[in-house]
């Protein structure tokens, strides 16, 4: 029996957002380079952790914590200037 991935799951949850929230901003007409660098990077953050199918790919997961810590850092920027 396969075992849930929570860090998969949240993962790819976190993109869909991501997905939406680009959308919005694209509809609004309120597209901002910040806007595609947070699509960008809150994407990525799911397929990096896809990436790293076993526990034993720390670097994989590594980076995915890097792009995270990114995306927070241009959302707060975005959150601010809107």
């Amino acid at each position: 029996m396969k075992q849930d991935n929570i860090l998969k799951d949240k993962s790819y949850k976190f993109s869909v957002r991501i997905v939406k929230f680009y959308k919005f901003f694209s509809s609004q007409k309120n597209e901002y380079v910040i806007s595609k660098q947070i699509l960008r990077r809150g994407t990525s953050i799911g397929a990096m952790v896809e990436e790293a199918e076993s526990k034993a790919n720390f670097i994989q997961l590594s980076i995915a914590n890097k792009e995270a810590n990114e995306t927070h850092y241009w959302l707060r920027l975005i959150r601010t200037l809107s």
